[in-house]
């Protein structure tokens, strides 16, 4: 191998990360005991889950997986200690700039009402920046399984706190749900507010949807994308318009996208010349933070400590980090790859 430099200590931008799938695992069994909630044995003693999204009861297990855990944010409390660690992990991880993804509409009946709920998150990233010294902002996601009506709901939400704290707008679940097309007037909405554009799309259905999203969205940058590689076509297009790949190595694999981490072609893309940004997607579910995707392309790849800082490099400028921040993690960044390896 290249090069063995500490990942944890490179520093680098989060820019997929679901919030509910951001708990720690711990955190889910402290909170579930204190208030009784019954946990399904994936998430205890099986923990992490064996998953799948080949089909659509794949997909549903994943689901309600992700909806017991979110049922234990039951307090304010608990939501601004979700966001504390959250932070605090990806600063042990060389994370420098945080976009947490939140869908309010499934927080709000217990919070308060969307609108509650949202200004709840950004004073909770707010307290966990300043503690923590992370950089960070949220992403408002609309829920494709939802009505595309709910989703300019939630799309005129977050142009409300355009520069407030929300530096985009996307689109989660299961992207073979729905009609992409039906919700391009909410996508409209948030492009209007200046808002970072970033569905999902190209993981679970491959470069047609890519092609949707781009056409009909607007995407800025799409939530994995990472099939796009099946089509040198669209490849290049995706590189020519500068469109950012949020790529979750440990999650594709874990949803049956790929079969093993070495199938995710993460070299395929690079040697296109797209843009890339490595996520953790749903820790919680996952079982693999921020320097574990970074560790696994490592050893799957055989990447070279340039490749990575490279790779670093791409995540810090694809966020919505301000100048100086960026300016100071870019210079960590070529200072960690000058520093000696082990």
């Amino acid at each position: 191998m290249a090069g063995v430099r500490d990942l944890q200590a490179l520093p680098k931008a989060h820019l997929h990360l679901h919030f509910t799938g951001s708990m720690r695992h711990a955190t889910l069994l402290e909170l579930a005991e204190r208030d009784g909630i019954h946990l399904p044995d994936a998430l205890v003693s099986e923990w992490p889950p064996q998953l799948t999204a080949a089909d659509e009861k794949g997909w549903f297990r994943f689901q309600r997986l992700y909806d017991v855990a979110r049922s234990v944010l039951r307090t304010e409390d608990d939501v601004r200690r979700l966001v504390r660690e959250a932070a605090e992990d990806d600063v042990a991880d060389g994370g420098r700039w945080l976009e947490i993804q939140v869908d309010p509409s499934g927080y709000g009946g217990r919070f308060g009402g969307i609108t509650a709920f949202t200004d709840l998150v950004l004073d909770a990233v707010r307290e966990a920046s300043e503690l923590t010294g992370l950089g960070m902002a949220v992403v408002i996601a609309a829920n494709r399984t939802r009505h595309p009506l709910d989703a300019r709901t939630l799309a005129r939400l977050a142009a409300q706190y355009a520069g407030r704290g929300v530096v985009g707008f996307g689109l989660s679940n299961d992207e073979r749900r729905g009609r992409t097309e039906d919700f391009g007037r909410a996508f409209a909405i948030a492009e209007r507010a200046g808002l970072l554009l970033a569905p999902h799309g190209g993981e679970l259905r491959g470069p047609e949807h890519v092609r949707t999203c781009l056409d009909t969205l607007h995407a800025d940058r799409l939530g994995h994308g990472v099939r796009s590689a099946e089509d040198p076509a669209l490849l290049d297009r995706i590189v020519e318009a500068g469109v950012v790949l949020e790529v979750c190595p440990v999650s594709n694999v874990a949803l049956g996208v790929y079969s093993d981490l070495t199938s995710v072609p993460l070299p395929t893309l690079l040697e296109a010349g797209a843009t890339v940004a490595l996520g953790a997607d749903d820790p919680l579910l996952f079982g693999s933070r921020l320097a574990g995707q970074y560790a696994t392309m490592r050893a799957a790849h055989d990447l070279s400590d340039a490749q990575l800082a490279e790779l670093a490099r791409m995540s810090l400028r694809a966020s919505r980090a301000p100048k100086d921040l960026l300016d100071r993690a870019l210079a960590d960044v070529d200072a960690w790859l000058a520093g000696p390896d082990r």
